[in-house]
């Protein structure tokens, strides 16, 4: 047991008040000992669902039961949820579900999660309870499997996604043996798993601060192959980071990835959205440090200023000045094309084909010339033109 500080989060005090046997658990009591501020609070509870549900209820706190067959309820106060589940212990697993029966044995419950580092809880009085090293490995950046690697895999080969993630988050230097053993034993589990749920582990991933040590282990134990199955550009990953880019996943996925983004974007499910990101980001960058203003310019009119500053970091060369291009980029108001098809009829132009024609001319031509000309420049042109006609 390890004494420390209470979790500072609004709320928490009245679910003790419930629930004083309660116990928060996993990565609050984890990212607490670390320093790290904490957000979101989950509670393990020796008593059944229904028992938390009335206690809640007494307590005048909302409850929702989320996940009540696997003994969850929601306590909901103010804008907050805290989950609170009942001890578990699997029954049977088949590498995506697990059955589960109650209990109250508190090594029991942390003996089914899946690192030791998650494996801590805390009660009401600031006590940790660490039943399986997690402290230790957590200050010396180790992050290992609770018990058997393998078993904890093929109870859920989600897991071998979560390692990465954490690994990624977590851990310092080597990675433990027993677990890049397992992971690469099983990682063919991984085409058990929803394209949506590894999606969602890829972008955590790559959300760390630097994620190029995850992401070299997966190369190593074969589990990047199964995903980037267009081919992986681990390089241009590493050169991303090592330019001081910003941990923007999508951004992070566009220097990864070493094929077709939308046969991508397809056998991963990716939102509408993320795949135009994508795509976006994977274009050729135009810009570099020493493009003018009209450069810029003519860029802004055609895309949003985050797709050029994001192809700017993918693009960036050895000559100096990419950060100030950016700012540029970030500063210059949106160039406005103010022409519209209202201004080319009311110039005698029958409403039909022409008039798009036409607008289509002036705005190359409003481009060409830098995006500078307003509205009373381009019509004087779209004049000029007609009359020349």
């Amino acid at each position: 047991m390890i004494e420390m500080a209470r979790i500072a989060v609004p709320g928490v005090e009245r679910v003790w008040a419930a629930l004083p046997e309660a116990r928060i658990a996993g990565g609050a009591v984890r990212d607490a000992l670390l320093g790290v501020a904490v957000s979101d609070v989950d509670f393990t509870s020796p008593l059944s669902p229904d028992e938390v549900m009335r206690r809640l209820d007494r307590a005048g706190i909302r409850s929702v039961p989320t996940g009540i067959a696997h003994g969850t309820v929601t306590a909901v106060i103010g804008k907050r949820g805290f989950e609170i589940t009942t001890l578990r212990r699997d029954i049977e697993t088949d590498g995506r579900h697990a059955v589960v029966a109650f209990t109250d044995d508190w090594r029991q419950d942390a003996a089914r999660r899946d690192f030791t580092i998650n494996t801590m809880s805390m009660s009401q009085d600031g006590t940790v309870y660490d039943y399986f090293g997690g402290e230790a490995d957590l200050r010396a950046g180790i992050l290992r499997f609770v018990g058997e690697a393998e078993l904890r895999i093929a109870e859920d080969y989600l897991r071998i996604m979560r390692f990465f993630r954490f690994f990624a988050r977590y851990a310092k230097g080597e990675p433990d043996k027993d677990a890049v053993r397992a992971i690469t034993d099983l990682r063919d589990g991984i085409d058990t798993l929803s394209v949506e749920r590894i999606w969602s582990e890829i972008k955590r991933i790559l959300a760390a601060a630097d994620p190029r040590a995850a992401v070299a282990l997966m190369q190593t134990t074969g589990v990047l192959p199964l995903i980037f199955i267009e081919g992986a550009n681990i390089p241009a990953l590493n050169r991303l980071v090592d330019l001081g880019s910003p941990p923007v996943p999508m951004l992070r996925v566009a220097a990864l990835l070493g094929g077709d983004a939308e046969a991508f974007a397809a056998r991963l499910k990716l939102s509408g959205n993320e795949q135009e990101l994508l795509e976006t980001y994977k274009k050729p960058n135009a810009l570099s440090p020493t493009s003018t203003d009209a450069d810029l310019r003519r860029a802004l009119a055609d895309e949003e200023a985050e797709a050029l500053i994001a192809r700017s970091w993918l693009g960036q060369e050895v000559e100096p000045g990419w950060d100030e291009l950016r700012g540029r980029i970030a500063t210059m108001p949106r160039p406005d094309f103010s022409l519209h098809g209202r201004d080319i009829v009311a110039l005698g132009i029958p409403v039909g084909p022409r008039v798009g024609e036409i607008l289509k001319a002036a705005r190359a031509w409003w481009w060409e010339n830098g995006c500078v000309d307003n509205l009373e420049a381009c019509l004087k042109q779209v004049q000029h033109r007609l009359h020349g006609q």
